[in-house]
């Protein structure tokens, strides 16, 4: 038996993160806050820069543009990127990105054995709305977004709050995710968890990088579905 199918074998729910999990919104994301940057008169940032930045919600990806060009702590001015972020988004949730190839096939299938939530730092209104560009959100049964700072991963309290609300423990719900703030969510809430190998998180040695976590990692979303299949196709004999 494969690590994954030992962990999987008492999971009765799954938890998703969302940017570099389920979707590649990078594209989004910078366009997103470019939009804002051009309002201010502001220069606009690379791709590549922002996809490094991205993990703690807009407010922080905010709050690192500002820095990076020279604007920090500038209150104002962040809570009007904030602002036209959130404008951008909402009218384009993924018109630039895209969903990762397996993950539909993934999701519908996993839908058919338990049930699944989206646990993001993502804000949840922007969250159902990339999930819903994606055509994701029907298969949800509720997305937890980061709606207030004391909420964002690392914390866990979204993914008790989580697990509460499907009536499951929290060592019954595998967090599926890309970063190491996935990984110390997962253990401070007492779940297990799995590390996906296409995410942003992953460059940055994730992997190994929280002390005490051992997670078990997906090369692919069909790695998840076969193994989450096989343990339900044994239990029905």
């Amino acid at each position: 038996m494969s690590e994954l199918q030992r962990a999987l074998s008492r999971i009765h729910a799954i938890a998703f993160d969302l940017d570099g999990t389920l979707v590649d919104s990078a594209a989004d994301i910078w366009h997103a806050l470019n939009a804002g940057l051009s309002e201010a008169r502001l220069p606009a940032i690379d791709l590549p820069t922002v996809r490094g930045w991205i993990g703690g919600g807009p407010d922080k990806l905010i709050a690192r543009a500002l820095d990076h060009l020279g604007r920090p702590g500038d209150g104002p001015l962040a809570a009007r990127l904030r602002a036209d972020f959130d404008r951008a988004t909402l009218a384009a949730p993924l018109d630039r990105g895209m969903v990762y190839d397996g993950i539909d096939e993934m999701v519908e299938g996993l839908y058919a054995l338990c049930p699944l939530v989206v646990v993001t730092n993502k804000p949840t209104p922007l969250a159902r709305a990339v999930l819903g560009a994606a055509g994701l959100l029907p298969f949800m049964s509720a997305v937890h977004g980061g709606d207030r700072s004391e909420l964002l991963k690392p914390s866990p309290t979204l993914l008790i709050e989580a697990a509460g609300r499907l009536a499951v423990q929290a060592r019954q719900m595998l967090m599926v995710g890309d970063s190491e703030a996935d990984l110390q969510a997962a253990r401070a809430a007492g779940c297990p968890v799995a590390l996906v190998g296409w995410g942003y998180g992953t460059a940055g040695g994730a992997h190994a990088s929280a002390a005490g976590i051992a997670p078990c990692l997906l090369t692919r979303p069909g790695e998840l579905l076969a193994a989450m299949s096989a343990r339900f196709e044994e239990e029905t004999g």
